[in-house]
């Protein structure tokens, strides 16, 4: 038995996230079809975070064990034929150790949320990107993101079927910058609540705006109450970026 590190980029838009349902499809199932049929046997995936709805990864982290002996670029191609015409590619495949936990090893992920602010309609990025229909100030944005870094009772940005048994969580760093046309912001962290990241861009895009200050922001972080969120952005423009360990 080996145990397999599988760096794995997805468009998720036709699954219902990325932890297995029995009745909904999802990522991990897909994986674990394609990683079945390989092996000929039932096989698990265990995956570095779980990635909600309609989001997408540039770079998911998981973990499989394996029986046969298969060499690491045998691994990437395979599953990738068996994975058929899902809208999932493993990029990568490498021998870690057999205790490796994709999951509970990580010491670090980084979400970007992509945005654009324009007038005309997506196209070509339909789907990949919130479009906001008016201009965005990038500078107040990041300005307001900065009272978010640090540990925090992250209760107003926190899903309210969030499982997490705290709403503490410690934001290493947000990036906020256009990158060409576009509006890329960076979350850094361990952890992260149901839906922080995205709670927390809807509010910041608020800042953007025009609508909320960066007191606001503040002061809708210290009320530790969901209702004083601010819209929480789609899930069509999240990506999980990288995990590290």
């Amino acid at each position: 038995m080996t145990r397999f590190k599988l760096t794995i980029e997805y468009d998720g838009t036709p699954y219902s996230g990325w932890q297995r349902q029995d009745d909904r499809p999802t990522v991990q199932a897909e994986l674990e079809k394609a990683a079945s049929a390989l092996e000929e046997r039932p096989v698990e995936i265990y995956g570095a975070g779980r990635t909600d709805a309609g989001v997408h990864a540039l770079a998911q982290v998981a973990h499989v064990d394996l029986i046969k002996d298969l060499r690491t670029d045998t691994v990437r191609d395979a599953i990738n034929h068996h994975l058929g015409n899902n809208p999932i590619a493993v990029l990568d495949a490498q021998v870690v150790a057999d205790d490796f936990e994709a999951r509970f090893h990580a010491t670090e992920r980084t979400y970007l949320y992509r945005v654009i602010d324009r007038r005309p309609p997506l196209t070509l990025d339909h789907g990949r990107v919130w479009r906001i229909p008016h201009h965005v100030d990038v500078e107040a944005m990041q300005e307001a993101a900065d009272v978010l870094i640090g540990l925090h009772d992250f209760t107003t940005f926190r899903d309210v079927q969030c499982q997490a048994k705290t709403p503490m969580r410690t934001m290493d760093e947000i990036r906020i910058s256009r990158v060409g046309a576009e509006i890329y912001l960076f979350y850094i962290a361990r952890s992260y609540l149901h839906r922080q990241v995205r709670s927390i861009t809807g509010s910041l895009v608020e800042v953007g705006a025009g609508r909320w200050s960066r007191a606001d922001l503040q002061q809708a972080l210290q009320a530790c109450d969901r209702a004083q969120c601010g819209p929480v952005a789609p899930a069509h423009g999240l990506y999980l970026n990288t995990v590290q360990y």
